[in-house]
């Protein structure tokens, strides 16, 4: 990779590992309907106006119905998800249980695509298992069913974004493709129209608007425009340049960066079980993602 390369590289992994920190300023706020609502609907919007400056026309053709119920699978769940869990967990936590999305990807593989489940993503999955536990039994925040719930919350979003993987490549790649710029702006719609009404029905039960000062609106802009629409953006840039394998490095990236900027913002504290849990996960992530070996192709007999 070229130095560019590594720098828009670090640069997603920082933005996105500031997300979780934004999410845990604005949701015990807003709540996590309104939280994961305003998220997307400022993702939309953004990601809108870029279409608009690159005078990109919305021509999803007959994608539009696969294209909003990706934006369900892949925007809409995980953020109320990771809202939910921002309720109870330090940023660090959520950012280390997201790097569980290529074990999620495996097991929905094996379980429902009829993808190969080798040695090394079993013994994967395992390390992922443990790293969790660790993190959730160990880690600086006391083993409470609240923090259960929070853990919880994160594995159903890296479970949707594992899945959302397969049903891209079923519902949108397989039948022709769309451009990535649209897929975005139009997963976003999707996960916007999915909200609203949870958001509505939670501000009729209480309005938490009046409640968010200027901090709050802050992080929901950064969550907004940083973290969903540049963030999309930079990351297609990536898989275009670099393929998607080498793009799903960021994976590895993203909890450091996330378990810091609780560190230095919220003030959350570190312990060894960040680094024990983060490691077994990275290991996890490691074994799913690399290169499988190539198979050796026995030598014809010779008469």
């Amino acid at each position: 990779m070229k130095p560019a390369d590594y720098l828009r590289l670090l640069s997603l992994s920082a933005v996105w590992g500031a997300s979780f920190l934004f999410m845990r300023v604005a949701a015990p706020v807003l709540g996590p309907f309104t939280t994961a609502f305003v998220r997307v609907l400022i993702g939309a919007v953004t990601l809108a106006a870029c279409l608009a400056v690159m005078r990109l026309r919305w021509t999803l053709r007959d994608k539009w119905p696969a294209v909003l119920v990706l934006g369900i699978v892949n925007s809409g769940i995980p953020f109320l998800m990771y809202s939910v869990a921002a309720l109870w967990l330090p940023a660090g936590y959520s950012a280390v249980f997201n790097a569980m999305t290529p074990l999620m990807g495996v097991v929905i593989g094996a379980l429902f695509f009829a993808e190969r489940l080798t040695r090394a993503k079993a013994a994967g999955v395992v390390l992922g298992v443990a790293g969790v536990a660790v993190l959730t039994r160990t880690g600086p925040v006391a083993f409470t069913p609240q923090v259960l719930l929070g853990a919880g919350a994160c594995l159903v979003a890296t479970a949707c974004y594992g899945l959302a993987g397969f049903l891209t490549r079923r519902w949108i790649t397989d039948r022709g493709g769309l451009d990535s710029r649209l897929v975005a702006a139009g997963s976003m719609v999707g996960a916007t129209l999915f909200l609203l009404p949870f958001c509505a029905v939670a501000l009729l039960r209480e309005n938490t608007l009046p409640a968010a000062g200027p901090g709050v609106w802050a992080a929901m802009l950064g969550v907004g425009m940083l973290c969903t629409a540049f963030a999309y953006i930079l990351y297609y840039r990536l898989i275009a340049d670099l393929g998607p394998v080498p793009s799903l490095t960021v994976t590895f990236l993203i909890p450091p960066f996330g378990i810091v900027w609780g560190a230095l913002f919220l003030g959350e504290t570190l312990s060894w079980a960040h680094l024990v849990g983060g490691a077994l996960i990275t290991a996890a992530v490691w074994l799913v993602l690399r290169p499988a070996s190539p198979v050796a192709v026995p030598a014809p007999s010779r008469i």
